[in-house]
């Protein structure tokens, strides 16, 4: 429970600082005040100011924000905005300097995350599949587990054929014609032999048919990558994981996924819980994947979220014009209550959901 505990903290501490660090330094760089910087929404519970911040933690810890003076925020605080935008002020300040200083909260937990990435490369080295007929791991509750294959047996043959390689080895399993596999495997110099029943799974690729699979993965042997290596990699994992993300965002919106699917703070809580105990290095690569899904999350045109500010802004220079305070005000409110509500549900599917297991 400590375990879990910790590494829930550790997880969203970072992940609202980094995100609330990038609107304070663009909110600075561009010549606006910056009233608060808060972990958690008000109420205001603890901090301390200095100069003209009020660095502080408040009541509700399901994120933070950035009290740029002249902003209407989530913090609803309009008292200020009733006289004419001061020098110093979000409002008085050009359209780009605006957005740039909305965007760069995303902009640091995606950052964040490829330099997470990037560095896993860099100080692990990059796995590549051994061509060896090596059993790199049995997976539970999988045909081969219950036929008594361990990890690092060496597969001679299957059904009587000789295998040459890994890859040999899979085309021999998936083109059988029957279910039930005579295997026979090297394990610590002896000989033996199995016989073990395939399966029919879902091919990786969309659209192909089924294959013969028994459950097993390959060797994986790791390398050495340089930086330049892997900084491609790096780029290539923030690729792959906002395809996913946004596929998913696409399965929500047309309905073909459920939003009891959406994972919160308490499934989050548990999968940090998890992964700090298979160790930190598993803890920071749920972190990256965790920030990478709120930088773009983010980015969502969402009242209360940036994306939502951004809109309003490119409302403003269409118009040329500024969006009523009172206006500003009711969009972020609504927009609040709906998040809040969201927040409650996928809290309670949560909660469901570790209930049943």
């Amino acid at each position: 429970m400590i375990t879990t505990i910790l590494a829930t903290a550790f997880v969203l501490g970072v992940l609202i600082f980094i995100h609330e660090l990038g609107h304070f330094l663009a909110a600075k760089l561009s010549g606006m005040r910056v009233d608060r910087f808060s972990l958690g929404y008000p109420p205001r519970l603890v901090g301390k100011k200095i100069g003209d911040t009020d660095y502080c933690v408040s009541a509700i810890p399901l994120g933070g924000y950035v009290k740029i003076a002249g902003m209407v925020d989530e913090s609803m605080d309009t008292k200020q905005l009733a006289k004419d935008p001061q020098p110093w002020e979000f409002r008085s300040k050009p359209i780009y300097k605006r957005m740039a200083t909305i965007l760069a909260g995303p902009f640091m937990n995606i950052l964040l995350a490829f330099v997470i990435f990037v560095s896993a490369v860099w100080i692990y080295g990059v796995g590549e599949v051994s061509e060896e007929s090596v059993v790199g791991s049995v997976l539970e509750g999988k045909p081969a587990a219950a036929a008594g294959l361990k990890d690092g047996d060496r597969i001679l043959r299957i059904n009587g054929e000789e295998v040459a390689d890994w890859k040999d080895m899979t085309v021999k399993i998936q083109s059988s014609q029957t279910d039930l596999l005579e295997v026979e495997f090297l394990r610590n110099d002896t000989l033996r032999t199995a016989m073990v029943s395939s399966v029919m799974e879902d091919a990786e690729t969309p659209g192909e048919a089924p294959v013969r699979r028994i459950g097993i993965m390959a060797n994986i042997i790791m390398r050495k990558a340089g930086f330049f290596e892997a900084f491609a990699r790096g780029g290539e994992n923030i690729y792959h994981w906002t395809a996913l993300i946004i596929n998913s965002l696409a399965k929500l919106i047309t309905g073909k996924e459920s939003l009891r699917s959406l994972a919160g703070p308490v499934a989050i809580a548990k999968i940090a819980g998890e992964s700090a105990r298979t160790g930190f290095s598993s803890l920071v690569g749920f972190l990256a994947i965790l920030s990478l899904n709120l930088g773009l999350l983010n980015l969502l045109p969402f009242p209360v979220l940036d994306g939502g500010h951004l809109v309003m802004l490119a409302l403003e220079g269409l118009f040329r014009r500024e969006i009523p305070v009172k206006v500003k005000l009711i969009i972020q409110q609504v927009g609040m209550v709906l998040l809040l509500g969201l927040m409650l549900f996928v809290v309670y599917s949560d909660i469901l959901r570790v209930t049943k297991h």
